[in-house]
């Protein structure tokens, strides 16, 4: 069979690309071994929400009482919550194919695997095609400690999918994303919760501030963290689990626990996708690509969580796909790659844009900065939100925004604004312009960004 472009992984990467592809007049087919929505969809951001919304509506019972409020038999339903986190993904994932369907890409399912520049096969059927795009995603990477591979140890993918797992006390090895927001989500649900983190704080990839904050909150929610903790070796059975590490002192402890979730990161997944003759340039165990995504082979690009050095968000990959897809059609990429925001589902929740502080002393930038508190907002005090702040960073010679932080409800919504002053070039006195409405989170920017206006 003959197709323009093949695109291998069906995640927000690969079903952007296949669609932008297609609408760009091109024939596509799209392969994927499991599920269309990938990792993102099926196992990763859109359940972990999903359930971590259920355990916020469990967890906020225990507080109406100060809102006037009275509850009692308050309980919660594990599998009910999970029939739900396994509804919206359906829902989501039939989107997915009929947006497939639409646009006119083949999707084929298997795995599928490239022989050479312009061949690929699957399933015992050959695929010649001008192009392809990689966008195969990220797998669970487990550190080298003894008993991590034991029963009773899980990875996110054994918790989010299916019925998961309802634990009364959990050690999560892995203070990242994936870690912190599973502490929140069985914190929530009464699990006791223990945090091992092998860095020197919470989230080692975002702000140390926003981490010290959030590991603050953590600790006032019942959620134990340990930070530079070293995780010596697991052991156990399913129910009864004990991990022991050294602390930064070096002292020696053991926690025990119902199960330990392995949540030390990712790896480029690439099992199976390159026949016996087939190579190409890799990093790591990631594939090399440029800003465009080509790779040391041309007409093969790279682009998600398979691509070296990358950031592994399921919105970095669906831009770097339309960005691919419109270079394989000769067009310029419309997406800027330069300005991309990150976002923690915690309570509070966490996002960050640009750059930090600290990233611009780095950089010999010299930055004024300001924050709004969540004490001083009429919506944040309304709703009992968690101690937090919105910070700016400015360029001190000129008021640009460069970056700003958010610890505060509805965080992860803000930062899009954030996100777009950045990327157009505005000043902190732009931003402020602007009128934002009374009460709401959104006012907390605009008081930053007031704050730091020139006199």
């Amino acid at each position: 069979m003959k197709f323009d472009i093949a695109v291998i992984g069906g995640g927000p990467g690969g079903y952007t690309a296949a669609e932008q592809a297609a609408k760009g007049g091109r024939s596509v087919v799209l392969f994927e071994k499991e599920d269309l929505g990938g990792t993102c969809l099926n196992r990763g951001c859109v359940p972990t929400k999903a359930l971590l919304h259920s355990a916020e509506a469990y967890a906020a019972l225990a507080h109406v009482q100060d809102l006037g409020v009275a509850v009692q038999g308050a309980s919660y339903d594990f599998a009910a919550m999970h029939r739900r986190k396994d509804q919206i993904v359906d829902t989501l994932r039939q989107g997915v194919a009929k947006r497939m369907k639409a646009s006119k890409v083949t999707v084929v399912a298997g795995q599928a695997q490239i022989q050479r520049a312009g061949l690929v096969t699957c399933s015992g059927e050959d695929y010649q095609v001008e192009d392809i795009i990689i966008a195969t995603g990220s797998q669970v990477s487990y550190p080298p400690i003894p008993g991590i591979r034991l029963p009773g140890v899980y990875n996110s993918r054994d918790i989010l999918e299916g019925e998961g797992h309802d634990f009364r006390s959990l050690v999560i090895i892995g203070g990242g994303v994936v870690g912190v927001e599973c502490a929140v989500l069985y914190r929530r649900l009464g699990c006791e919760v223990t945090v091992l983190e092998a860095a020197d704080h919470l989230l080692p990839a975002m702000d140390r501030e926003l981490a010290q904050r959030l590991a603050m909150v953590l600790k006032k929610q019942g959620v134990a963290v340990e930070v530079k903790a070293a995780v010596q070796k697991i052991e156990g059975t399913p129910g009864a689990m004990s991990v022991t590490y050294a602390d930064k002192k070096g002292a020696e402890h053991t926690v025990t626990a119902q199960g330990v979730l392995a949540a030390a990161g990712r790896k480029a997944n690439l099992e199976g996708l390159f026949g016996p003759d087939f190579s190409l340039e890799l990093d790591r165990g990631a594939i090399v690509g440029d800003a465009q995504g080509r790779t040391s082979v041309p007409h093969v690009y790279v682009i998600g969580d398979a691509k070296a050095r990358n950031i592994q968000l399921a919105h970095v990959a669906s831009a770097q796909g339309e960005n691919a897809a419109a270079v394989i059609l000769g067009k310029r990429p419309p997406l800027d790659m330069n300005v991309v925001p990150s976002c923690i589902y915690t309570d509070p929740e966490i996002a960050s844009v640009g750059l930090t502080e600290e990233q611009a002393k780095g950089e010999e930038i010299p930055v004024k900065t300001a924050k709004a508190l969540t004490g001083a907002n009429g919506k944040c005090l309304i709703e009992g939100a968690e101690s937090g702040y919105v910070k700016l960073v400015t360029d001190q010679a000129t008021g640009r925004l460069l970056g700003a932080q958010l610890v505060c409800p509805r965080a992860t919504d803000m930062v899009g604004e954030a996100a777009l002053a950045i990327q157009r070039g505005l000043t902190a006195g732009e931003l402020a312009d602007v009128i934002h409405p009374h009460p709401t989170f959104s006012e907390m920017l605009y008081d930053a960004a007031e704050s730091l206006r020139p006199e």
